[in-house]
């Protein structure tokens, strides 16, 4: 095994190679020879410029995530970048791919910075709950004033490297190229500086370009907005706020210091463990050496929105695709509404224009006869939400795609083994529950139905890799296990409402809690119709103790579907977005109440979320128990990205673990005193409150 850091002489110039693949992490070891080759090259006395420099394919990735929540082991990272930063020879980083955290703070403690075109240059440590911790909020504004500073850091999202010599972040930009053309430009670079006789430049030596006092209050409200609660941006801000006032080794101190506060908080554990489980979530056991299905051409059946977002994101990710609708029109409106969403890509910079043009002349077509599928790899479909409709589409496609091919029913709710057994090879069935808008939304659920063949899962599992979504298994019921988690939740805020509170209210509570939307304005956004279609399909099999949320349907009868008629919930004058609330609405819930019999009561926000999740977490514990989730961790993914549960509480069945499965447990039997049908705790969390585990425990024996 190779040296993590290679040292080595070019004539006069040291070149410093850090090889630690895949990521080049900073690792005890990289951070150790790291500091044992600035030490040499300052001894060194035929060596007098060096260049640190990554191989592979990146400069320097950050921090190793295998020492995550490990006792931390010397040399520590700041005091490595000091090291580089106080050596009395100059130092060049020459960086390509990427160097991101801990990885552009050992760049910014360079005398000088080379990057290739193309490299990506960030410090994302806001998304794990964490703020930079080794010099980055002090030596960053240093280079391109705190504007730049402050959005780099409190957004967490890299920069390019074109938009990193603007600012003042790197002195040059080079041709792109791998780490190979890293070293050369770096090492001519590195010769350019010596024979123009340029000092060294640390970046810990120079002014902070003033700014007004107010930038900083008006970041922190902004963040007070747009963070919904996390506490890692809002000291991002004091940490560069202290760059501007504090001397660097005092500034490096207090920097030090949040960062230690933040490494405590919930929210970092929470964050911490989203990122670990959404790699996770894709790793079911039982599938290591399945050979995926290959795709290559996709059908999908259905133009609609979905249909539409479907196609659009196969096309982005390379795939030839053939679309199907019931006539040329439709056909043609679905054309326009893809071209449209690739449009949208063009202007966002994520798509070239004439890669654009090419998908659609090249990679796409529309038709009305199912035979248009007869050699696709894939057949995707997104037509009504029937059953009937379903079976019979099923059944016909099963007379004319290939043998082989996988036929994928985009469902949301509907049972895959039904659908499976309309076709004579129920083992090419699966279900790809894609979120809306689909070529926009990471989530996909994966339902993998009783005869699904494996090569089948593995192959949807390649395909959602390539789109660039997280995939997550679902067994079969109604709903998977967003929907129907999400079915629970929404009925805990039902009966919230039907018992005294407001619609109002209840979003207002939620979105305290960190939710991007509350239940009452998500209805608005899909549609009321949703909601109605569902509490019909399901009334046949409805408890008589199921408490019904009566107001919901009499808006729907009063042809208040949400924002695509301008009434729902909220008014939405004009067709805006934003909706407004609805002085109507207090009488339409009134006389769901008093039909019911029911004396309304008051409610606190505390005891509105604490019902709500209460519910969200009991039924998610079901799904596990049932295995329809194999982990609680896979109902955190889904809920984090499918449903806007707030990133940094990790998702539900984090945030139990959280709180305290006892605490949890005692809410539901608390509630249950009014209702024990809805409140009835699952056996899963009563076992594990009754064995002193959580929901953590089943995560880890899913890899013992």
């Amino acid at each position: 095994m190779s040296e993590p850091v290679a040292y080595e002489l070019d004539a006069d110039v040291a070149v410093l190679t850090v090889d630690n693949p895949p990521v080049n992490a900073l690792s005890r070891d990289v951070r150790a020879g790291l500091a044992d080759a600035v030490a040499r090259f300052e001894r060194d006395e035929a060596a007098r410029v060096a260049v640190i420099v990554g191989s592979g394919r990146l400069f320097i990735g950050g921090a190793d995530i295998g020492e995550f929540g490990k006792p931390p082991m010397p040399p520590a990272l700041p005091n490595v970048i000091l090291a580089i930063e106080r050596c009395p020879k100059p130092i060049v980083a020459a960086i390509h791919g990427s160097a991101l955290g801990g990885g552009l703070e050992i760049a910014l403690g360079a005398h000088h910075r080379l990057a290739l075109a193309g490299t990506r240059l960030g410090l994302p440590e806001v998304t794990l709950g964490l703020m930079p911790g080794a010099g980055g909020t002090q030596r960053l504004p240093r280079l391109t004033g705190i504007p730049v500073a402050l959005d780099m850091i409190t957004g967490g999202r890299p920069v390019s490297a074109a938009r990193a010599l603007e600012s003042g972040l790197i002195d040059r930009l080079a041709d792109a190229g791998d780490a190979g053309d890293a070293r050369r430009a770096g090492i001519a670079f590195a010769r350019e500086l010596l024979a123009d006789g340029t000092a060294r430049r640390p970046s810990g030596e120079r002014d902070i370009a003033p700014v007004a006092a107010e930038v900083f209050g008006e970041r922190r409200a902004a963040l007070a907005r747009s963070a919904r609660g996390q506490v890692a941006p809002l000291a991002a801000v004091d940490a560069l706020e202290a760059a501007t006032r504090l001397s660097l080794d005092d500034g490096l101190a207090e920097e030090r210091r949040l960062f230690l506060e933040l490494m405590d908080t919930p929210q970092r554990a929470g964050l911490i463990h989203a990122f670990f489980a959404e790699r996770r979530v894709a790793k079911l056991p039982g599938l290591q050496g399945v050979e995926p299905r290959g795709i290559e051409r996709v059908g999908v059946v259905g133009g609609g929105t979905m249909g539409a977002g479907i196609a659009t994101s196969m096309l982005l990710a390379g795939l030839d695709v053939t679309l199907i609708e019931r006539d040329e029109a439709s056909g043609a409106r679905a054309r326009e509404t893809i071209a449209g969403y690739l449009d949208t890509a063009v202007e966002r910079g994520k798509l070239d224009a004439g890669r654009r043009a090419s998908l659609l002349d090249d990679a796409f077509r529309t038709g009305v006869a199912h035979a248009a599928l007869a050699d696709v790899d894939l057949v995707v479909e997104a037509v009504f939400e029937d059953m009937d409709v379903k079976r019979e589409l099923f059944g016909a496609l099963d007379g004319v795609v290939r043998p082989g091919a996988i036929l994928a029913t985009n469902t949301s709710y509907l049972d895959v083994d039904e659908i499976a057994r309309a076709t004579s090879r129920p083992a090419d069935v699966i279900g790809l529950h894609f979120f809306s808008p689909a070529h926009v939304m990471k989530l996909l659920e994966v339902v993998v139905a009783d005869a699904t063949a494996p090569e089948v899962v593995t192959g949807a599992l390649a395909l959602a890799k390539r789109l660039g979504k997280i995939a997550v298994r679902a067994g079969v019921c109604d709903g998977f296990i967003g929907n129907r988690i999400l079915a629970r939740y929404r009925a805990a805020a039902d009966h919230v409402v039907l018992d005294g509170a407001s619609p109002y209210q209840v979003d207002r509570a939620i979105k305290a809690f960190g939710f991007a939307m509350g239940p009452y304005e998500v209805s608005d956004l899909a549609g009321l119709d949703i909601g109605h279609a569902t509490r019909r399909r399901k009334a046949a099999e409805r408890h008589p103790r199921e408490r019904v949320p009566t107001f919901a349907d009499a808006l729907f009868e009063a042809g208040r579907l949400g924002r695509k008629s301008g009434r729902g919930y909220y008014r939405y004058p004009e067709g805006a977005r934003q909706g407004e609330p609805d002085p109507d609405l207090e009488r339409v819930v009134a006389e769901a109440r008093a039909a019911a019999g029911i004396e309304p009561r008051a409610f606190d926000d505390e005891e509105i979320v604490r019902r709500c999740l209460a519910a969200m977490i009991d039924e998610g514990a079901r799904v596990v128990d049932e295995g329809i989730a194999a982990r609680p961790l896979d109902v955190d993914v889904v809920f984090v990205h499918g449903y806007g549960f707030p990133r940094h509480r990790g998702g539900p069945m984090k945030h139990a673990d959280a709180v305290g499965l006892d605490t949890v447990l005692a809410d539901l039997r608390t509630f249950a005193a009014s209702d024990d049908h809805f409140w009835r705790p699952s056996p899963l969390l009563e076992r594990l409150v009754a064995e002193g585990g959580d929901f953590q425990d089943l995560n880890d024996e899913s890899v013992a």
